[in-house]
């Protein structure tokens, strides 16, 4: 019973990743048998990773028609990317005042990884070296249950998040964006973090103009 909680959990994670980047674009259908095969595994934990996606507001269960990949009209990724917004300024805020020298120096050297990852212009490895960044803000809190509902947030915006990354000069500004805010952090401004972050989400304008044509044309070469 462990070990297919296990594989299901493994499952799981595979499967978003597979989300994530687009390999199982928005509206994609999710065959059972087919995914199965794939991960050379019974449906049982494919099955019960579905489930665990449906949870999470990743895929969408669909009676007689089974699972497809979410899909999120424009006016709902833009209400989501402003709660998102909300909590990292919320997490940002308290991580100001809450952060033990440790955790500074870990958000320190993920902002590293990143510049790292910015130098080299590798979007892939940005994208999860960010990932990091932000979850060390979430930790760094100090409140487990907006930790929780961050993370959860940030990973149901996974697919926009990392496709926003692809949008001329992000990368580059993104990562600018971290550097302030680590040195409000570091300095204990937990108002300026808090608006820094809530900037740095939020999607609004030519940013958000941005995000949208790049779905569109993702949308027409088939890959997200």
């Amino acid at each position: 019973m462990i070990a297919m909680k296990n594989r299901s959990a493994s499952l799981r994670e595979e499967i978003e990743e597979l989300i994530a980047t687009g390999q199982l674009p928005p509206g994609h259908h999710l065959d059972e048998t087919e995914l199965a095969a794939r991960f050379h595994v019974s449906r049982t934990p494919v099955r019960e990773a579905l489930i665990q996606l449906a949870s999470m507001g990743i895929i969408e269960m669909r009676p007689r028609r089974g699972a497809q990949v979410a899909t999120i009209s424009p006016q709902q990724l833009v209400e989501m990317f402003e709660v998102m917004a909300e909590f990292e300024a919320m997490c940002g805020r308290m991580a100001a005042r809450r952060m033990s020298a440790g955790e500074q120096q870990a958000l320190q050297a993920a902002h590293e990884a990143c510049k790292a990852a910015r130098d080299a212009e590798d979007t892939d490895a940005y994208f999860y070296k960010n990932e990091v960044f932000h979850g060390l803000i979430y930790t760094g809190s100090h409140n487990q249950f907006l930790a929780q509902q961050a993370t959860n947030l940030h990973r149901r915006l996974r697919p926009y998040r990392r496709l926003q990354l692809r949008v001329r000069d992000r990368l580059k500004n993104s990562y600018h964006e971290h550097d302030d805010v680590v040195q409000a952090i570091l300095q204990g401004d937990g108002e300026k973090t808090a608006q820094l972050l809530r900037n740095h989400i939020t999607i609004q304008g030519e940013r958000f103009a941005d995000l949208m044509a790049s779905l569109s044309d993702s949308a027409g070469n088939t890959a997200i």
